[in-house]
C-alpha cells in the first residue's frame, strides 16, 4: 500500500511520528502494533482499517481481551470470512436498534394513552 500511494518508509515514519525502523518492523509483520497506531496508517492509506490488517501472508484480528494488540490469526481467506461475519453482525445490529426505537415510541404512545385514560 506505502508503495502505492508512492510513499517511502521514512515518509510513512514521518506521518506517523515514529523512527523508521519501528515503521519498517511494522511493514515486515516483526511487530505487533497498537489499534491506534493501525488506523493512523489506515488513515494515511485512505482505507478501512480491516483493509490495512488483510495482506497475502498474515492476517491480523483485534483481540477481544481489551488490550488494543492485534493477533496474528491465519491467511487472507481466513479473515475475508470474519470480516463478513462481522459485517452481518454489524448490519443486524443497527436492524436492532431501530427495531428497539420503533418499539420505545410506541411504548411511549401507549404510556401517555394511559395517563390521559387514567386522568379521565
Amino acid at each position: 500500500m506505502r508503495e502505492s500511494k508512492n510513499l517511502s518508509q521514512e515518509e510513512m515514519a514521518e506521518k506517523l511520528n515514529m523512527s523508521v525502523n519501528g515503521y519498517s518492523k511494522i511493514e515486515r509483520g516483526e511487530t505487533n502494533s497498537h489499534i491506534p497506531k493501525l488506523e493512523q496508517i489506515a488513515k494515511v492509506f485512505d482505507v478501512h482499517l480491516f483493509e490495512l490488517m488483510a495482506n497475502d501472508r498474515n492476517v491480523y484480528l483485534i483481540s477481544d481481551n481489551g488490550n488494543n494488540w492485534c493477533n496474528v490469526i491465519g491467511s487472507s481467506a481466513e479473515i475475508a470470512f470474519e470480516i463478513q461475519k462481522l459485517q452481518m453482525t454489524v448490519s443486524h445490529k443497527d436492524e436492532v436498534i431501530d427495531f428497539q426505537k420503533r418499539e420505545i415510541g410506541r411504548l411511549e404512545e401507549i404510556i401517555e394513552l394511559m395517563k390521559t385514560a387514567h386522568a379521565n
